[in-house]
């Protein structure tokens, strides 16, 4: 059975960090890339960072300088750090997993056949 099973949300105030995990099993994560994904209360899923098999990095704009993605293939994990967090980042959170997609494509929600369960991440004081 293939899945995907994220970690490390939490509450954190405005301008604090958190590191989020994607752990696999049933597939070798090093031969998929990975999307984080998010979604807001009452508001449409969007896609944050993306790392492709050989670690090619993109990310939304509203998130660039404050998240870093990355990946341990010998742990069978993806990371997305986020630093200096902001009300607006709070919302679910889901890893999303494909074979390939293409580099126009990444960001779409229908590249991705395998998906985690989400981890909340909630930013107030």
């Amino acid at each position: 059975q293939v899945q995907l099973v994220e970690s490390g949300g939490g509450l954190v105030q405005p301008g604090g960090s958190l590191r989020l995990s994607c752990a696999a099993s049933g597939l070798s994560l090093e031969d998929f890339d990975i999307v984080w994904f998010r979604q807001a209360p009452d508001k449409a899923r969007e896609g944050v960072s993306y790392i492709s098999y050989d670690e090619v990095t993109d990310y939304a704009d509203s998130v660039k300088g404050r998240f870093t993605i990355s990946r341990d293939n010998a742990k069978n994990t993806v990371y997305l750090q986020m630093n200096r967090l902001k009300p607006e980042d709070a919302g679910e959170y889901y890893c999303a997993g494909s074979s390939w997609v293409s580099r126009n494509r990444r960001f779409r929600m229908d590249q991705y056949a395998f998906w985690g369960q989400g981890t909340r991440v909630t930013v107030s004081s």
